[in-house]
């Protein structure tokens, strides 16, 4: 871990990433990609140390609106325990009235649920989780340094419960991995029991390029063996790796949301991460 001042926290859409680099070890994960430029090794985390003052002063002096957390980097990395970075900046922005959402697949967001609520009864929450195996033992290979898929369908429930709007990312899927029709029911049915607001789903496989394709190799390897060779016939340097069963998996993910009343609609979804509610407000005769 190290420390940068940085010029600016917040992006023109309100985007806001604290740290920059992950611990959780996720064998897929896109965000070590050379496209994004990192100059440091990916578990070596960048922490932003001026990163509350910039917030505060951004947020002075921004309409109000949904921060959002999490794109490239788990707000709720195993040093932000004792950082507390992402806990000080939702009490900026519980201050200053803005909403809030992350994308997470870290229980230590519940640490975070008494500012949460408060947010949410003043604005708006949404939390964002992504599951990608209903197989904890799977999930061990797949995310090995995160609470396990059963345990995030727990933090759902108790989110749920608490009156705050959550979301699942269903990805990525990983072909000849976790693309069975019993691992995408059981998602949907965790996702189901949990009154999830909307699930994400980009379809049915996942993306590789140059940074995350030799570290996800390097890891097959590891964990599947001859399962590389497979990849690289089928697929070579593609940046989209489908599954092949996609369309049947897709028409199960499309089928069952609708029936339990989840938004799938990618589009309406981000719609509904990036809307800040407007109070209504009453007029007085005079």
């Amino acid at each position: 871990m190290h420390y940068v001042k940085s010029k600016s926290i917040l992006s023109a859409k309100n985007g806001m990433n604290l740290y920059r680099g992950c611990t959780h070890g996720c064998i897929y994960c896109d965000s070590r990609s050379k496209i994004y430029n990192m100059n440091h090794e990916f578990e070596d985390v960048e922490v932003k140390e001026n990163a509350l003052e910039l917030l505060k002063k951004e947020l002075i002096k921004r309409p109000k609106a949904m921060i959002g957390t999490g794109a490239m980097t788990d707000p709720y990395i195993p040093a932000e325990k004792h950082l507390k970075f992402v806990r000080n900046s939702l009490e900026l922005i519980y201050r200053y009235g803005f909403g809030f959402t992350c994308i997470t697949k870290s229980d230590l967001v519940l640490r975070d649920l008494d500012l949460l609520e408060k947010i949410n009864e003043k604005s708006k929450v949404v939390v964002q989780m992504t599951l990608t195996t209903a197989d904890d033992e799977l999930c061990s290979i797949l995310e090995p340094n995160v609470c396990p898929t059963s345990r995030r369908f727990e933090v759902l429930k108790m989110l749920d419960e608490a009156g705050i709007a959550t979301v699942v990312w269903l990805c990525p899927i990983l072909p000849y991995i976790n693309d069975t029709e019993e691992n995408i029911n059981s998602i949907l049915d965790y996702c189901i029991e949990a009154n999830v607001h909307g699930v994400l789903c980009f379809g049915m496989g996942l993306t590789l390029r140059d940074g995350n394709r030799e570290y996800f190799y390097e890891k097959l390897d590891e964990h599947f063996p001859g399962l590389k060779a497979r990849y690289i016939k089928e697929f070579g340097n593609d940046y989209s790796i489908p599954s092949h069963d996609e369309k049947r998996l897709m028409e199960i993910f499309k089928y069952r949301t609708s029936k339990a009343g989840i938004l799938n609609d990618t589009n309406e979804i981000m719609s509904y991460l990036s809307e800040f509610p407007q109070k209504s407000v009453q007029s007085k005769l005079f």
